[in-house]
């Protein structure tokens, strides 16, 4: 049996009154993951641990059956190993956004749509303006940008400590920025030295925080931002690092899975594609693969049909729906729903059901990001499982209310694999 995870990232969410009640999921015409619950067997998935952010770093690594506990080190050092950078021992990489600021406040997490090509414009000026500064002051290589796609950068720092408190931006929209700047975190002396660091946690919250005020000062003075103000538009005027770490120790999904002797990670997404390098998955890419609404759900659908052909195991992740809530875009993320049920998920179905090997198919959010909060909430999903042969349950679409009646119950984290390797 060969395994799929299809991954609409926050595409769960809550009762919206505007839809008479209804969740987005009850609502969107999404004929095939119905069809898939009423064919398979579904049920609901805890998939953040206790004490852990409700962020897709946290989540899709529990899906996929890893221990945070054990293996978790924050968004940076995942999306370094994405972006291609290979982080020494005394490496802190930490997530950058580039943000919009606007009258004190956080208003987007995603610099209005920052594109890759005007991103990486910005982080060589910022390289060239901020970072060179702060490591002449410092006397040494400290810090350096690397560029990674659209909003979604890294910051790497020389000896910095992860015992931080960092506030994810797309947690705060509308929030005045100033109350959320970085602080050392409450941790013991043991603890906050069992890394090789040459910095405190309150040295590296300073550090941070001055990179983020002098960015604030540098980024309006550019000609994209200049260009971007004189038309009215939001400008990328911040940089925001949040969620850093060292380099994380994960053993394969073939390491922990007999079952899976190869496999792919599809996604436009840094951050997934670096638990994919961790997890030993092959990284595919797909042209006009953007991470929004406009990302080409057919040429992901296209390149997990041949990733199943030769390999084991595909876990094809889609960001539109997350952005779209974020965003608070009730039409658009309803319209991602249904873009991800007609353009990737109907040809998959399709398809597997001409194979010759027997294919599992399991669809899932990771976490709900509801339109009305536009923040990530770690509630339990709705999933389900399919394949041919299975014993469906009693369960007709799939959503967040009707799971809840599902043959598989209540799951928590590592279970959903498990369960999945198991069919």
């Amino acid at each position: 049996m060969k395994h799929i995870i299809i991954l609409g990232d926050g595409m769960a969410d809550k009762p919206v009154e505007r839809l008479g009640g209804k969740t987005l999921l009850q609502y969107a015409n999404k004929p095939m993951m119905d069809l898939l619950a009423r064919e398979g067997r579904t049920g609901r998935l805890i998939t953040v641990p206790e004490g852990f952010p409700p962020g897709s770093e946290v989540a899709n690594t529990a899906i996929l059956g890893y221990d945070l506990n054990k293996v978790y080190e924050g968004r940076g050092p995942l999306e370094a190993a994405s972006i291609g950078y290979e982080m020494a021992a005394d490496d802190f990489a930490i997530r950058c956004n580039i943000i919009t600021l606007a009258d004190g406040k956080i208003i987007t997490h995603n610099g209005g749509n920052l594109q890759t090509e005007d991103a990486r414009v910005l982080i060589d000026y910022l390289n060239a303006e901020l970072a060179a500064p702060i490591n002449a002051e410092q006397g040494c290589e400290r810090v350096k940008f690397i560029c990674g796609i659209q909003y979604r950068h890294l910051l790497v720092i020389k000896g910095g400590n992860k015992h931080i408190d960092c506030a994810p931006p797309h947690d705060h929209p509308n929030e005045p920025w100033h109350d959320l700047l970085v602080t050392p975190s409450p941790v013991d002396c043991a603890s906050s030295a069992a890394h090789p660091t040459a910095l405190s946690p309150q040295e590296t919250a300073d550090l941070i925080n001055t990179l983020i005020l002098r960015s604030q000062e540098l980024l309006p003075k550019h000609p994209y931002n200049q260009a971007k103000a004189a038309k009215g538009e939001r400008q990328a005027n911040s940089i925001w690092p949040w969620s850093g770490g060292y380099r994380p120790s994960m053993q394969t999904l073939q390491e922990q899975y007999p079952q899976v002797k190869s496999g792919s990670v599809i996604s436009a997404v840094d951050l997934i594609r670096g638990i994919g390098h961790y997890a030993g998955l092959d990284i595919v890419e797909v042209e006009g693969a953007t991470g929004l609404a406009d990302t080409n759900y057919e040429g992901k659908a296209r390149a997990a049909i041949k990733a199943l052909k030769g390999q084991d195991f595909v876990f094809v992740h889609v960001e539109a729906s997350d952005e779209a809530g974020h965003d608070g875009d009730l039409e658009l993320k309803l319209k991602t729903i249904e873009y991800l049920d007609q353009r990737l998920i109907k040809p998959i179905y399709e398809a597997v059901r001409q194979m010759d090997e027997p294919v599992c198919i399991a669809v899932l959010p990771d976490h709900l990001t509801p339109v009305e909060q536009r923040i990530h909430v770690g509630e339990p999903v709705p999933f389900l499982i399919w394949h041919r042969g299975i014993t469906p349950d009693d369960v007709q679409r799939y959503d967040e209310v009707s799971c809840v009646s599902g043959g598989y119950g209540l799951l928590r984290l590592q279970e959903f694999m498990q369960t999945l390797m198991s069919v």
